[in-house]
């Protein structure tokens, strides 16, 4: 059997804590998060996001004008070209930060022949 591969995307999102599931159940629901035959497949890793609002800011935490640190987590999600637009739209619907941060990387994924196992 020779490998095949695909193109797929990675979208990273930074998010508090306490929104995690809801921002990763609503990018599942647009699609993202499929790998093989499971869904709403996530990594989550914990850190600390900084930033300091500017004069027009209206900052969701802390002070517009002072610097901030913040516990966040770093949300890992794969999704397909085609929901691409739409997990993204459903991410920002849901993120409560007034700017989120969030990168789109382009990966490959072996895309593997499914072989149901003899029971």
């Amino acid at each position: 059997m020779s490998p095949s591969y695909i193109k797929k995307y990675k979208i990273v999102v930074f998010v508090p804590p306490d929104k995690a599931d809801s921002i990763s159940f609503a990018m599942a629901s647009a699609g993202a998060g499929v790998i093989g035959n499971y869904t709403v497949c996530s990594f989550r890793t914990k850190g600390t996001g900084t930033f300091k609002g500017g004069e027009d800011s209206s900052p969701s935490v802390g002070k517009k004008g002072r610097f901030e640190k913040v516990s966040e987590i770093r949300l890992e999600m794969i999704c397909s070209k085609e929901k691409l637009d739409s997990a993204i739209g459903e991410m920002l619907k849901v993120h409560p930060y007034e700017e989120p941060a969030y990168e789109i990387y382009e990966v490959i994924v072996w895309k593997r022949k499914r072989v149901k196992k003899a029971k």
